[in-house]
């Protein structure tokens, strides 16, 4: 199985999800968000950008099925700004299939019809968030403009979202494994042992348990470079926040928090005494430093 077996240079979720080994768990992934009940994997066309890299972004699984163009990310911080990734893989992935399709006319003067764009984000980071959330491109604007992408925000914690993830086993045993990666990296104060630890304990009736295990090597190196590439986000971020404001540790610990539960109230999801119950500070507290966050007041 070359295509198994070559370097990946993706994410886990990728390498479950956007392998063409295993469409089948595409598929699975695709019903279970849809509601729909396809069964042959020939009905899965993978469309993801591969080795195609922009400022610093990869595409994690894009797929047409019947005509739908599903774009799927996974996402373990939580991100406002993906409404514009998408768009940029988005604009990627629809040149491809127009510079690959032959009945697509661009130029035609008769309307010609393309695949429907459907955007998810699947979440699984450790902040608190609802079930389902979404994220509009214009709330980024300062204006209204004659563009906008919605993306769904699916998280899949485990307890969240149950019913998707009873759905789609794959994805049900992806979570599973994200969280005792997570539970026993606590334990353990070392990532390498916890992936094997994680994988040693995964239930033997797991559908992508084999998978795993056969490309244990691999899965490790992902998992690494993921968990690392999310911690150096995430100092980078803590740094910035830092800049001109009351060192400390608490502090800094707080504001990634407070800069989610902001964007909450922006979005109506919550008012302002809800959030400062949420991050566990007074009121007058919260609205100080929710204040500083950019386009707080829009």
């Amino acid at each position: 199985m070359d295509q198994v077996n070559r370097e990946y240079k993706d994410r886990l979720f990728k390498f479950i999800f956007g392998n063409p080994e295993n469409k089948q768990w595409t598929l699975s992934l695709y019903n279970a968000v849809n509601g729909s009940a396809y069964t042959d994997t020939k009905d899965v066309t993978l469309t993801t950008i591969e080795d195609a890299v922009y400022m610093n972004m990869k595409n994690d699984v894009s797929f047409l099925v019947g005509n739908t163009m599903n774009l799927y990310e996974q996402q373990s911080t939580f991100n406002p700004n993906m409404p514009m990734r998408f768009l940029i893989y988005a604009g990627m992935i629809y040149s491809k299939y127009i510079e690959q399709n032959a009945d697509y006319h661009q130029y035609s003067s008769m309307q010609q019809k393309a695949p429907t764009p459907k955007c998810i984000c699947f979440y699984n980071g450790s902040a608190e968030l609802e079930e389902r959330m979404v994220l509009n491109l214009r709330d980024a604007f300062a204006e209204e403009g004659d563009i906008d992408v919605r993306v769904t925000m699916l998280n899949i914690n485990q307890g969240r979202n149950q019913q998707l993830l009873d759905l789609c086993e794959p994805l049900r045993e992806y979570a599973w494994f994200v969280a005792k990666i997570r539970e026993k990296q606590t334990e353990m104060n070392n990532l390498e042992a916890a992936i094997d630890a994680a994988i040693s304990e995964m239930p033997e009736e797991f559908a992508i348990r084999s998978f795993l295990l056969s490309n244990k090597a691999e899965v490790k190196r992902m998992c690494i470079t993921e968990y690392n590439e999310a911690r150096t986000r995430a100092e980078d971020r803590e740094e910035g926040r830092m800049e001109g404001r009351i060192e400390g540790r608490e502090e800094g610990r707080t504001e990634g928090r407070i800069e989610i539960l902001t964007w909450l109230v922006r979005k109506g999801k919550l008012d302002e005494k809800e959030a400062a119950e949420e991050a566990g500070i007074p009121l007058s507290e919260f609205q100080s430093k929710a204040a500083l966050i950019p386009n707080y007041a829009q």
